[in-house]
């Protein structure tokens, strides 16, 4: 296939796509709640999860490592998750348990995982003229397993980042033992740049790339707390 025809090929199925769908298509299903915390000393957690729609879904809920590919019944971790599908009925909602098997983890520092929330809607009515497309959503979100006796506070971890200077840009280092998640990162009285999905491991670094000028002695930062609230903080670079 020529470039010209691939050119065609795409903006034809592009306008198929919209054709089809007719109108905006949005998920349903809302978990409440933008990341998990789970204390090791609890016997279960909840997760509610609501349909907001007009019609029944299917849910599949499960939990991964890591793997954003992996096959639900060939991932292996250390909680069970009830139900791992059920049917919520429109403006109705479906509490998710989630409880650890006590399998071993690290004791000195935070493990995580992932809850996914796959969306199936119910079977559209075959005996209308109109043309459909049925979608399923997935949603993803950060499940934190956090021992018992770990020091400090999780929600003033940033507080312990230490930054430095590298070409092009500035690594930070995460002294503690707890997950932090950054959203965006520039020199003060810069523009920043967005990183959401960042995440600074416990006892490790990373390294993010800056547009423009970067001689400046202080960082800017945006991050999540445990809350799932938007922060902003400001530090020194270390020399």
């Amino acid at each position: 296939m020529n470039s010209t025809n691939r050119l065609f090929f795409t903006v034809f199925s592009a306008l198929l796509l919209i054709l089809f769908v007719g109108h905006s298509v949005q998920a349903s299903v809302v978990i409440t709640g933008t990341r998990v915390i789970y204390p090791e000393k609890q016997k279960e957690v909840t997760v509610r999860v609501n349909n907001t729609g007009t019609g029944p879904v299917v849910l599949q809920s499960w939990i991964d490592n890591g793997d954003v590919n992996a096959r639900p019944e060939m991932l292996k971790v250390p909680f069970v998750l009830t139900p791992p599908i059920n049917r919520v009925e429109p403006n109705k909602s479906q509490t998710l348990r989630i409880s650890y098997t006590g399998s071993a983890l690290p004791k000195d520092k935070e493990s995580v995982f992932w809850l996914n929330v796959l969306e199936i809607p119910a079977k559209a009515d075959t005996s209308s003229s109109q043309n459909y497309l049925q979608m399923a959503y997935r949603s993803r979100i950060k499940l934190f397993f956090r021992p018992t006796g770990l020091v400090g506070n999780p929600n003033n971890a940033t507080q312990s980042l230490v930054w430095t200077r590298t070409p092009g840009g500035l690594k930070a280092t995460n002294p503690t033992p707890f997950h932090i998640s950054l959203v965006t990162v520039g020199m003060t009285g810069s523009k920043t740049a967005p990183v959401e999905g960042q995440m600074i491991s416990p006892n490790n670094s990373l390294t993010f790339s800056l547009p423009g000028n970067t001689t400046g002695n202080s960082v800017d930062f945006e991050f999540i707390n445990d809350y799932g609230a938007l922060n902003k903080l400001s530090q020194p670079i270390k020399h």
